[in-house]
């Protein structure tokens, strides 16, 4: 299958060329738009964040899990100028049932290159794929994209037209990097928020493509006016994987890299 840059490699007609700008200074007004409406510099300079509700994970789209959440990010100071390949963003996730209190232990630690599931006895590595998985979906997800990635080298945006997208109407954009993966974003036009995504990625025990979706909603004022959606879930095949409803997040909490970090001493399971 040709991809988008071997089309435009061997397409050269002025023509093409022309309509392929247009759609991208088209793609890039839709972002520059969404980035005024989450906080623009606010938004860009956020440090860390702290989401605070419940989380409910399923299997076959019925709820197997539901538990109270603490997710704790810490973005990473991106290379001037940007690089194709960088991953700022480190994560650590406590999950407790409703009678149990979100301490320091037990929880997910999940870094640029593993993953950990950090408990009393110790820190145990999570499956390399799980780092992979990971590290993929956060590079494709559009807030992530929009904090970290702008002006990467060879990310194209392109906006792909306007439709009217589960009731809502919407401007389409694409977003191309330099290996060619594509994650497709659906901007609502009045509020200019994304509240929708869709990328396919690669299963390799199938050896076919999986359609991952995710969907944002309930965007709040989190602080110094950082606006964040408060609802975030994901499907992936059609079938809902998993939900967080936040009740509370904060931004530029003062956490500090040792929060993200495996605790001193620690044994690796």
């Amino acid at each position: 299958m040709i991809n988008r840059r071997q089309m435009l490699a061997s397409l050269g007609a002025p023509l093409f060329a022309q309509k392929l700008s247009k759609m991208e200074e088209r793609g890039r007004q839709v972002v520059d738009d969404a980035l005024a409406a989450l906080g623009g510099p606010a938004f860009l300079a956020m440090r860390d964040r702290v989401e605070t509700g419940r989380a409910y994970s399923f299997h076959n789209d019925r709820m197997t899990g539901l538990s109270r959440a603490r997710i704790a990010t810490r973005y990473l100071l991106r290379p001037e100028p940007p690089q194709a390949g960088f991953f700022g963003q480190r994560e650590r996730q406590s999950f407790a049932r409703k009678d149990k209190d979100l301490g320091d232990l037990p929880y997910y630690l999940y870094l640029e290159d593993k993953c950990y599931d950090v408990t009393y006895r110790g820190a145990k590595e999570l499956d390399p794929e799980v780092a992979t998985r990971y590290r993929d979906s956060t590079r494709r997800n559009i807030l992530y994209l929009l904090r970290q990635r702008l002006g990467e080298p060879g990310l194209i945006i392109e906006h792909q037209g306007s439709d009217v997208v589960d009731y809502q109407p919407m401007e389409i954009v694409n977003f191309t990097d330099a290996d060619n993966l594509v994650t497709t974003v659906y901007f609502n036009r009045a509020t200019k928020f994304p509240v929708k995504q869709r990328f396919v990625r690669k299963n390799k025990a199938r050896g076919d493509n999986d359609e991952e979706i995710a969907v944002f909603d309930k965007y709040k004022d989190i602080g110094g006016g950082v606006k964040w959606p408060l609802v975030y879930s994901r499907q992936r095949n059609g079938e809902k994987q998993f939900e967080m409803f936040a009740d509370e997040a904060k931004v530029n909490t003062g956490l500090t890299d040792a929060y993200f970090s495996l605790p001193a001493k620690v044994e690796i399971l």
